[in-house]
């Protein structure tokens, strides 16, 4: 019995883990977005706290802060801006892979524009 419950106790406490492997995204990210034939690129500073995720990101459009969670290898996170004044949300999610970076699908809701972005964290 007493295996029987330590055994569990290991799955619920592998299951609380921020990332799939257990480890944290935080760090500096190189995003690149492709939406409805518009490509970008940005450098991002992630920062995870838990299943928190929180950070800055810079492009040729300017600076963003971006709000987000961690949920096993998912990743979604969001920011606010706007286009020819215009406001809007930009929403990524992805799929967390250790070997690979992040990689998912993005939306801008106000438009109804999407596309797809990959992330490779820098060195």
């Amino acid at each position: 019995m007493k295996i029987l419950v330590l055994s569990f106790l290991a799955i619920s406490v592998a299951s609380l883990s921020p990332a799939a492997d257990g480890s944290s995204i935080s760090g500096n990210w190189k995003i690149h977005t492709s939406i409805a034939g518009n490509e970008s690129d940005m450098e991002c500073t992630l920062s995870q706290k838990d299943n928190a995720l929180t950070g800055k990101c810079t492009s040729d459009r300017g600076s963003f802060d971006i709000a987000g969670k961690v949920d096993g290898n998912k990743a979604t996170f969001s920011y606010k801006t706007e286009y020819n004044g215009t406001p809007l949300t930009v929403v990524y999610e992805g799929t967390v892979d250790a070997a690979t970076g992040i990689k998912g699908s993005v939306n801008v809701p106000e438009f109804a524009a999407a596309g797809d972005f990959t992330a490779t964290q820098s060195k």
